[in-house]
């Protein structure tokens, strides 16, 4: 083997080394006391006690709609943000007596949003007023910004939910929620 090759390697897996080490030792910092602390997703909607046993913090409900086989969807949240999006937060619960797979149709039937499984694609926001018509947002791969890889969800059981829309103006204060399959709802914005 040429010396000269020999040192190209040698040097190339020092610099990955020290650059591993570098990576690895800034995961130990402690995060700033003025900056929050990340969540799992698993974990939002829980606080836990000193004797970590979790504890459901309270949720206003600001709709429940009820669909087909058993489905309900309640809503939580109607959250605008500083970006221009409204994201929807509920529960999608099945309170039927067995196991159900939640219906292909709320994902809706635009070609984009079949590819990507079954989701809450289908939902929209209907604005009375300013006479306009909000869908779910799609990434640039087509995917909608919503909880997508629904399935089957057991009897009594529930799937925490969200859907991301463009925000509406903010002199608009209420909006018809809708998702196939299910009631139609109105909700109100802050």
């Amino acid at each position: 083997m040429n010396v000269r090759y020999a040192r190209k390697g040698w040097v190339s897996l020092v610099v990955a080394s020290v650059a591993l080490l570098a990576v690895g030792c800034g995961a130990e910092e402690k995060p700033k006391a003025d900056k929050p602390i990340a969540t799992s997703s698993a974990a939002q909607g829980k606080a836990t006690t000193q004797g970590s046993q979790p504890v459901e913090e309270p949720t206003e409900t600001l709709a429940v709609l009820k669909g087909q086989n058993g489905f309900e969807l309640a809503i939580n949240s109607a959250a605008r943000d500083a970006g221009g999006f409204l994201t929807l937060k509920g529960t999608l619960k099945n309170t039927s007596e067995k196991g159900r797979a939640v219906p292909d149709n709320v994902r809706g039937d635009e070609t984009e949003v079949l590819k990507h499984g079954t989701s809450l694609g289908g939902a929209t926001l209907v604005d009375g007023v300013g006479k306009k018509r909000y869908y779910v947002l799609r990434d640039t791969d087509g995917r909608p910004l919503t909880t997508t890889g629904l399935g089957i969800v057991s009897a009594g059981d529930s799937v925490d939910v969200f859907m991301q829309f463009p925000a509406p103006p903010a002199n608009t204060t209420e909006v018809s929620f809708q998702l196939p399959t299910f009631e139609p709802a109105t909700l109100k914005l802050s």
